[in-house]
């Protein structure tokens, strides 16, 4: 990872990380699902509560249903096991390209009352500050946002965004976004459910 232009620490378990991570800063974590004590599944999600950098979850379980359960814990990608060296470092730069602060675009973004999604730049802003999002749900919401207003099934969303894991891991990513689009996920105002046909962004 060295010869790729990173600096590296390693740690031994989520002990070990939150230690290191006390003591320096981070741009990006690589987790293994399977660590010894604390699964990464949960030391995901305290990653989430806690701070905003972004996750990576390598792992040998790589069935839709676990990588479904790594994105509810919050990671933005998962890379199952065995891989190739390129791949992961392909993906952790589309990571940290992605997480990396963009001026917002005054003349494409889409209101959503206080927030603004730029789909140019696939950047989401609440009265001008940056929200951070996952690769997949910037890309879910760049998928509802090219076209405001029309009802996408979710057979359209896994193919406009290459989701995988089916209709269930369209339906995880939609309740993930709509907690930081809406003032209130459970009475969503923008990103809308139609029953039987599948999802709408209804933006101001």
């Amino acid at each position: 990872m060295g010869d790729s232009g990173f600096l590296v620490a390693t740690a031994h378990d989520a002990a070990d990380a939150r230690s290191k991570m006390a003591a320096g800063e981070f741009d990006l974590i690589v987790l293994d699902r399977m660590m010894p004590g604390e699964s990464g599944i949960d030391f995901a999600r305290w990653l989430r509560g806690n701070h905003p950098m972004p996750v990576l979850m390598l792992t040998a379980m790589g069935e839709p249903d676990h990588r479904i359960a790594g994105l509810e814990a919050g990671v933005d990608d998962y890379l199952a096991k065995p891989f190739e060296p390129r791949e992961l470092v392909l993906r952790i730069q589309s990571i940290l390209r992605r997480a990396a602060t963009v001026p917002p675009s005054r003349t494409t973004a889409l209101r959503l009352g206080a927030f603004a999604f730029d789909p140019e730049r696939n950047e989401l802003t609440r009265d001008g500050q940056p929200i951070r999002l996952t690769d997949v749900e910037a890309t879910l919401l760049k998928a509802l946002a090219s076209k405001p207003g029309a009802i996408l099934s979710r057979e359209d969303l896994i193919e406009l965004t290459g989701a995988q894991g089916g209709d269930r891991a369209i339906d995880v990513q939609v309740t993930r976004l709509r907690r930081k689009i809406e003032d209130d996920s459970r009475l969503p105002r923008y990103l809308q459910t139609v029953r039987g046909k599948g999802y709408v962004l209804r933006p101001d």
